[in-house]
Parts: structure tokens; C-alpha cells; sequence
């Protein structure tokens, strides 16, 4: 098993910028993809950004291209999403997961572990 939790969630201006943190415990993280999704209500979960288990690949949602960048820390256990020039579209509830993704990194269903999520506001 795998335990995700998440952090650094909250309020901020258009324009502004949030970096939220995941913090992974259980099973060997550094043999999974880790990837970021969000949610609003009423619509789907959707992809937003992944990483390779190495790090040395990331995946991005075209929607978030050049604003926001993954990494991870296999030495703490950590992946991070700092997230630039945010809008107000950007309001959801972010989630991290880990995976095998083997059959890429941009479906939910290849996903094993999921964290609670973390609430991001965007103010406009």
C-alpha cells in the first residue's frame, strides 16, 4: 500500500502562484509514475501534469504548458507541483496518484494510489 497526502492548497489572485506538495509513505516510491489530476464539481477528474519514476520525463496538460512544472524528490518521499500564473480555471481540487502507468501517464484508471486532494481557488 501506498498513503498519499497532499498539501499546500489555497486562496490565491489571478496571476499568483501556489506549489502544492506530496508527501508519499508505504510502498517503494520511486518505482511509480506520479501524476498530478484535478477535479471540479460537476465535470471529470482530468490529467494535469505526470513524472517518469526516474524524473527524467514529465507530461503536461496543454493547458497548463509553461505555467506549471512537476518534480519529484525519491530521497523524501516528495512530488511537487509549482503552479505560475494561475487563473481562475484553474480552481479545482488537486489530487496526486501513483502508478505503473503502463499504458501512459494520462488516464486515471492506471492510477493505484490516490491521495485526499487539495483545494486550489483562484480569484479573479
Amino acid at each position: 500500500q501506498m498513503q498519499l497526502v497532499e498539501s499546500g492548497g489555497g486562496l490565491v489572485q489571478a496571476g499568483g502562484s501556489l506549489r502544492l506538495s506530496c508527501a508519499a509513505s508505504g510502498r517503494a516510491f520511486s518505482s511509480y509514475t506520479m501524476g498530478w489530476f484535478r477535479q471540479t464539481p460537476g465535470k471529470e477528474r482530468e490529467f494535469v501534469a505526470a513524472i517518469s519514476w526516474v524524473g527524467e520525463i514529465t507530461f503536461y496538460a496543454e493547458f497548463v504548458r509553461g505555467r506549471f512544472t512537476i518534480s519529484r524528490d525519491n530521497a523524501k518521499n516528495m512530488v511537487y507541483l509549482q503552479m505560475n500564473s494561475l487563473n481562475p480555471e484553474d480552481t479545482a481540487v488537486y489530487s496526486c496518484a501513483a502508478g505503473q502507468a503502463y499504458n501512459g501517464p494520462y488516464n486515471q484508471r492506471d492510477y493505484d494510489y490516490w491521495g485526499q486532494g487539495t483545494q486550489v481557488t483562484v480569484s479573479s
